[in-house]
């Protein structure tokens, strides 16, 4: 809010930006203010250090993009074994479940941007420069997996900053619509990395291309050299590192699981959102072959519209950002909706142009939760508790995905593909039933802390 102060006659509008004050008569005030609030309604990335995380995410989806493809190629054309290929995406899954809460202390007791910076470099050295430093014949598959590892731990680090990272760069109404703008890097990322990879690994093999790919992550932390973001908790005199840290931790969990039954209620419809999307973003191949006789360039083809309804649905989210708690969450229990009806609808597709458009209206069912969901998160937690409620959202999503995958991965070989797509749609569906159920209760009980 700018505030006025008045002189003679005349009105001082302090704020305005740039820094700059102007002085109008009592008429003119109405029609500076509104060219004020059109000039930042029409900021497409809501504030200069906004604009540079998400310049910064684009790098960083792309390089994850191409890096996921060319390590799973990699550990499959060494070893020919689908097994061993699916122990890359359980190490990089693992952190954020195994180390959730500790991530989440660290996170607010550390500076943001230091730790972005820093898992931005440390993912451009493990997954990029160290296969360019060891020889082929020296670079084993059982080399890949520790790097994977922590490589992943770096991931797991990065997601819960940038999150909590948010509110402290945009202003609370604009909250849905950075992350809707963060989610539509994921998108970009979706469709852009894999054909980077793919082409890069048709032209040199996939080794070359984890080392290219370490000029993406670099080029991505120097996006965020410039950004400013206030350092974390500091730490009380005569109490210990690791006193403080169990402190931190029992206080996170405490305020999570207790004082704040909303998010707990948050975690608990993620882990259903989770549970049914992260085992049809696995099984999308195998759903594509069965069900549609699909071979790679088709599948490939209907990958990029689910990155495609993905992104639409984020960009019309930066314009929803306003509306209240109540229509935000309706708009998850409709999309939903459309999702989970899309992937029953998917079953009985026979022509690829209707698998296309169901296809896309389920990456629009995806794309509503997380951006609602994360913006609820940051709302109601206090601004040096954000990292630790974040990270363990991630953790409990990280475990139900991966149960997720394994229950719908029987389903498929136990019976067949049209009972485990169905199943997936019936979870979306029960999630569309959870939010209709949990918005008058989020919007009259929750109690939104002030910022420090």
């Amino acid at each position: 809010m700018h505030s006025r102060v008045m002189h003679a006659g005349t009105t001082r509008i302090e704020g305005v930006p740039g820094g700059h004050m102007a002085m109008r008569d009592g008429k003119g005030v109405s029609a500076d203010l509104m060219v004020i609030s059109a000039g930042r309604k029409k900021k497409w990335l809501l504030s200069r250090d906004f604009s540079l995380v998400w310049w910064s995410q684009i790098l960083s989806q792309i390089a994850d993009g191409v890096s996921k493809l060319a390590l799973l190629w990699f550990v499959y054309s060494i070893t020919g074994s689908p097994l061993k290929t699916t122990v890359i995406g359980l190490l990089q899954t693992l952190p954020p479940i195994i180390l959730g809460p500790v991530i989440g202390v660290t996170v607010d007791r550390l500076p943001k941007k230091v730790i972005l910076i820093c898992s931005d470099v440390a993912r451009a050295v493990l997954i990029g420069l160290i296969p360019c430093w060891v020889s082929v014949q020296s670079f084993t598959v059982e080399s890949l997996y520790v790097l994977t590892f922590l490589y992943g731990i770096a991931t797991a680090m990065f997601v819960p900053t940038l999150s909590s990272s948010v509110p402290f760069m945009v202003q609370r109404g604009q909250l849905t619509a950075a992350n809707a703008l963060l989610q539509s890097t994921t998108s970009v990322g979706i469709i852009v990395g894999p054909v980077l990879s793919g082409l890069g690994i048709a032209f040199s093999g996939s080794q070359d291309v984890l080392c290219i790919n370490a000029v993406t992550y670099l080029a991505s932390a120097a996006c965020l050299i410039p950004i400013r973001i206030p350092g974390g908790i500091p730490q009380q005199r005569g109490q210990s590192r690791l006193g403080a840290a169990i402190n931190d931790l029992v206080e996170g969990l405490r305020y999570t699981l207790i004082s704040q039954r909303s998010i707990l209620l948050v975690i608990v419809m993620a882990s259903i959102y989770t549970f049914g999307t992260g085992a049809f973003t696995t099984l999308f191949p195998v759903f594509g072959k069965k069900l549609l006789a699909l071979g790679p360039i088709e599948v490939g083809y209907l990958w990029s519209w689910l990155g495609v309804g993905l992104f639409s649905v984020s960009l019309g989210l930066v314009w929803l950002t306003e509306w209240d708690l109540r229509r935000r969450i309706l708009a998850v229990t409709l999309t939903s909706v459309l999702g989970g009806v899309s992937l029953c609808g998917l079953v009985w597709a026979q022509d690829i142009y209707v698998a296309t458009v169901l296809v896309a209206c389920i990456g629009i069912g995806f794309g509503t939760w997380t951006p609602v969901a994360w913006g609820i998160i940051q709302e109601l937690s206090p601004a040096h508790m954000v990292g630790r409620v974040m990270a363990l959202y991630t953790s409990v999503a990280t475990a139900t995905s991966m149960a997720g995958m394994t229950f719908f991965g029987w389903l498929l070989e136990s019976f067949n593909a049209s009972i485990s797509l169905m199943g997936i749609g019936l979870v979306l569906l029960a999630l569309a039933a959870s939010t209709a159920w949990f918005s008058p209760r989020i919007v009259h009980g929750m109690v939104i802390p002030k910022r420090l």
